[in-house]
């Protein structure tokens, strides 16, 4: 039986520890809501700019009759084959304690790599976030860039600049395409580790539009986007050609693209860190219901070994 003094230190530790976990489950629910709003806020934003490049790009990419005219090609929509290099940007947190986010991340984008190296393509890798810098540090591979400024609320303008260097690598022929492993924001309840291909941006979903009256689905509840059922073609007149219009437009597109996935990863990251937050303060509460009643017991017992030894004495005065 363990002694009375040895469970009040433990039950009062894990008290402690509760404290903790609890009130970072209140702040990780706090930055979640913030960093809900500012995805809700940029996922329209985002899906209409990527709609309206599909629009355009369909202009330029070769039809089924015969190739697109040549002032319609674009170098950020011509895919490269074969692919001899790659930049894979692999985006996970700075501070643990938030499950298998981390995990999930580095799992898809090892499986990448490994995917790279039996293809023979050359890797350019860059990192964002302190765990994803100590765990390719650990497995001795080395990255080009890396990165530890982007918390809950990153920066449009801090994106720009790694999207401008992807832009000028990519037209520069450094790397013939540019990979994202993130976890991706689904819903509130979902969220799934992927690797994106950014670069090139033939990627772009084809130019369909939502037929279902706006507003049936909450955007705060999810950033599905709709299915193709409730979807149709739309054509747009271009002024002043399209070709003008795609210089601007594509980069943007890009830019906004990367911008998304930084988002994606801050809501993610902070779900993650709450529902861990919140197991371990129910695993702490229960741990200190065992305590109590362990220490319940040893204490009727120390009660009821003192009262035998009362009875014992006086009977032996007798």
């Amino acid at each position: 039986m363990p002694k009375l003094r040895h469970l009040v230190l433990r039950r009062k530790a894990v008290q402690n520890i509760r404290k903790i976990t609890r009130t970072m489950e209140l702040i990780a629910t706090a930055r979640f809501k913030r960093a809900l709003d500012r995805a809700v806020e940029a996922e329209a934003y985002t899906r209409k700019i990527a709609e309206l490049a599909a629009d355009l790009s369909s202009a330029a990419l070769p039809a089924s009759s015969g190739a697109a005219p040549a002032a319609l090609r674009h170098p950020l929509l011509e895919k490269r084959e074969p692919v001899r290099s790659s930049l894979l940007l692999v985006i996970c947190s700075n501070r643990g304690l938030c499950g298998g986010y981390n995990t999930n991340i580095l799992r898809v984008a090892s499986d990448r790599m490994q995917h790279y190296q039996q293809a023979g393509i050359q890797l350019h890798l860059e990192l964002s976030g302190k765990r994803a810098i100590a765990y390719f540090r650990y497995h001795g591979i080395p990255s080009e860039a890396q990165y530890t400024h982007f918390e809950d609320k990153p920066r449009f303008e801090e994106v720009e600049v790694l999207a401008n260097r992807y832009l000028e690598g990519y037209l520069g022929r450094r790397f013939d395409q540019v990979e994202v492993a993130y976890m991706k924001f689904l819903s509130a309840s979902r969220q799934t580790p992927v690797v994106e291909t950014l670069l090139p941006l033939s990627t772009i979903a084809p130019p369909l539009r939502r037929t279902t009256q706006p507003g049936q689905v909450s955007p705060a509840t999810t950033t599905t986007l709709p299915s193709r059922a409730d979807l149709v073609p739309v054509e747009y007149e271009f002024l002043p050609d399209p070709r003008s219009i795609l210089e601007e437009l594509l980069p943007m597109s890009l830019k906004v693209r990367l911008f998304k996935c930084f988002l994606d990863a801050a809501v993610s990251e902070q779900i993650a860190r709450r529902i861990a937050m919140k197991q371990a303060t129910d695993n702490a509460t229960e741990m200190i219901r065992l305590i109590t009643r362990q220490y319940n017991r040893a204490r009727q017992a120390n009660i009821t070994k003192e009262i035998l030894e009362v009875i014992s004495g006086a009977e032996a005065l007798k």
